[in-house]
């Protein structure tokens, strides 16, 4: 197992993990984002995402790839007006054969590493209520899941109705 900053050849590994990931959290159809968009939102003269890629020996004799990519964690900065620069984990998502091998746990250590090394004060991410696995994981990791909080979104529907109003 191997874990790199990733770049623009791998967007399109990272894009199937994304569709993946989709499928995991029940929004299969949810997702619009295409090839061209990770590459110039993320790898432009001021990306708007980076990325962690976990790789794995492929077997050629079988007709794989020499590595393949089976996991990512995609992340970027925000600034919080009570703690500064922070970093926010958008997605961490590893192959479903995959799971359950250390490559999860190793994409998150990195991501934490890299809020070390940048000096961050947060870390933050979400995480579905029915996902019991992760949020396991992340309480036993030390990180606070918080209850008494709620995730608000306005999609590009809600964004033209609200515009049409004012």
């Amino acid at each position: 197992m191997h874990i790199r900053k990733g770049t623009e050849k791998d967007m399109p590994a990272v894009l199937d993990l994304i569709r993946e990931l989709a499928v995991f959290e029940k929004e299969p159809d949810a997702v619009v984002v295409t090839e061209s968009d990770l590459v110039r939102d993320g790898f432009g003269a001021n990306p708007l995402f980076h990325t962690f890629i976990a790789e794995v020996d492929g077997d050629p004799s079988n007709g794989e790839q020499a590595k393949q990519i089976v996991g990512m964690a995609l992340y970027y900065y925000r600034y919080s007006t009570w703690k500064g620069k922070t970093i926010h984990l958008e997605d961490l998502i590893v192959k479903e054969k995959m799971r359950g091998t250390g490559l999860g746990s190793a994409l998150y250590t990195e991501i934490i590493k890299q809020g070390k090394a940048d000096g961050v004060r947060r870390i933050e991410w979400n995480v579905l209520d029915w996902n019991q696995n992760a949020i396991d994981f992340y309480e036993k990791s030390g990180a606070n899941v918080l209850g008494d909080w709620r995730v608000v979104q306005m999609n590009e529907e809600g964004i033209a109705a609200f515009l049409n109003r004012s």
